[in-house]
């Protein structure tokens, strides 16, 4: 047991800077922040459901936590996260990550995700951002960073890729995130691309779109592509994707701004849900070669970032429901839930959902261990 509490809190979290050193403390903050990760392993979403939950668990707490002056009450819990360092949290949860899996092979997701009730209307304060990089094969959330009120993605993105371990991985994102700096830094970091194009990057946008609808109506003659098909059924539904993909882009404006550029695509998906269909074209630059399979896992393997992060994190986690506004009390909890997310994936024995396993390991302290000691 005391190896799992140098595991979670000294080796980790023992650089955080306590907020509270002007004040009277009675309880350690590596206490607050290990009760707190076991609490939403074990299905807390706020702080009363971790005072509570701390209360229930005091005697199993014991075994590894020093609780000076008890479990803190929920007011602590608040007050602590509030003023706690974001920037010295996310450190942490790096180091978090590096500890419970390998370094990231194959692609990495970085999408944006705005905590909807995080906005004080009060104080007229903006609604927190939070933009993470999702490690498809590692299934593990890899990095993260909050920004601020004055800030947003196309910003956060480059400080991501900064702590980010991206060689030899492919990195995707959305048209937000298809930035001139970005392509060259994902390059520089010897990483490769694949941006989707919308309206943000207008002029290259229509080009690419005029390139792949004139190649399209000649049957791409004298285009040398490659190109891959594939069909999904679920509940209803049947969606069929094309994807085509050439690095005979010689005629395309302004690609010499954009560092390493080798190709570009263009995916066809056509959605029949029970009778009502319904068409999408995308596009996109990529420094990959011309390899269809290729390109078509990459850009499926982007909405894994939707499926396994956002999704958990609003139904599993309940983490749109958060209403929590003052200081950094919504940004650090997020990195706990975060960590939690990281250790239910990384313990295999129970092969169910990271609801069931929540679940689970609110029931069974000796499951809860499992996924401590997974980390």
């Amino acid at each position: 047991m005391q190896e799992i509490s140098a595991a979670t809190t000294e080796k980790h979290f023992s650089s955080l800077t306590d907020p509270r050193i002007h004040y009277k403390v009675r309880h350690k903050l590596t206490d607050i922040i290990v009760i707190t990760i076991c609490a939403v392993l074990s299905g807390a979403d706020g702080r009363t459901e971790a005072a509570e939950y701390g209360k229930a668990e005091y005697e199993w707490l014991k075994n590894f936590s020093e609780l000076p002056s008890g479990i803190p009450s929920h007011d602590t819990f608040g007050n602590v996260f509030a003023v706690l360092s974001v920037s010295e949290s996310e450190h942490c949860f790096l180091s978090r990550i590096r500890s419970v899996s390998e370094a990231a092979t194959g692609q990495i997701a970085i999408d944006g995700k705005t905590l909807c009730n995080s906005y004080d209307r009060s104080s007229e304060k903006a609604a927190i951002h939070m933009v993470s990089a999702w490690a498809s094969e590692n299934r593990v959330v890899s990095g993260r960073v909050g920004t601020d009120e004055n800030s947003d993605e196309i910003r956060a993105i480059p400080e991501l890729l900064k702590v980010s371990e991206i060689r030899d991985c492919i990195v995707t994102t959305d048209a937000m995130g298809t930035q001139k700096e970005i392509a060259s830094q994902i390059t520089d970091k010897g990483g490769d691309y694949v941006l989707a194009l919308k309206g943000n990057q207008k002029s290259l946008y229509e080009d690419v779109k005029l390139f792949s609808e004139d190649a399209s109506e000649r049957n791409f003659e004298e285009i040398s592509y490659d190109s891959d098909k594939t069909m999904e059924k679920d509940h209803g539904r049947t969606e069929t994707r094309e994807y085509r993909i050439t690095s005979d882009i010689d005629r395309l404006f302004g690609k010499e701004k954009w560092k390493n550029i080798k190709s570009i695509g263009m995916v066809k998906s056509e959605r029949d849900m029970e009778g009502k269909v319904s068409r999408e074209t995308r596009y996109y630059i990529t420094s990959l070669e011309s390899d269809a399979e290729q390109f078509g896992r990459a850009v499926r393997g982007h909405r894994g970032i939707e499926n396994s992060v956002r999704w958990v994190s609003d139904v599993t986690f309940r983490e749109d429901q958060c209403r929590i506004r003052k200081g950094h009390a919504a940004e650090n909890p997020a990195v706990i839930r975060h960590i939690a997310l990281n250790l239910l994936r990384q313990e295999q024995s129970l092969k169910k959902g990271i609801a069931v396993r929540r679940h689970r390991a609110g029931w069974d302290n000796d499951y809860l261990l499992k996924v401590l000691k997974a980390g």
